[in-house]
């Protein structure tokens, strides 16, 4: 039976987009989808390289907050549990202007653009799970 009252521990997270540190912190796990599928990571997990499929990334933080961002493509590494997200393209939820994105996606869905679907799709999935 799992004790109640232990103390998680916690892994430190560097989320990064090509042009900017996205956030930064602790945290108890990060949900990210790679090519291989979901993955959970926690403090302890074997290490490992991945490769980003766009998707939210859910972080659950130390003091029980959860942070969650829209990625699109890059690396994920997780060592000496240090989390580093490398993302081509990532913007926290709460900057997601979901008017914006609702646009993006009607005129992707129009022009044929599966990629600029997805991305739409992705942004507005984590807008909608940060509320």
């Amino acid at each position: 039976m799992p004790n109640r009252g232990a103390v998680l521990a916690d892994l430190h997270v560097e989320l990064v987009a090509a042009d900017r540190n996205v956030w930064s912190g602790e945290a108890h796990m990060v949900i990210a989808r790679t090519k291989s599928g979901d993955i959970g990571i926690m403090a302890g997990h074997q290490p490992l390289l991945g490769v980003l499929e766009s998707g939210p990334v859910t972080v659950r933080t130390s003091d029980g907050g959860t942070v969650i961002a829209a990625v699109h493509g890059g690396f994920i590494s997780f060592a000496d549990n240090k989390l580093s997200i490398l993302a081509e393209i990532a913007e926290l939820a709460e900057e997601i202007d979901v008017a914006r994105a609702e646009r993006a996606l009607e005129r992707s869905k129009s022009e044929a653009d599966a990629a600029a679907e997805r991305r739409a799709e992705v942004r507005l999935a984590a807008a909608a799970g940060a509320h």
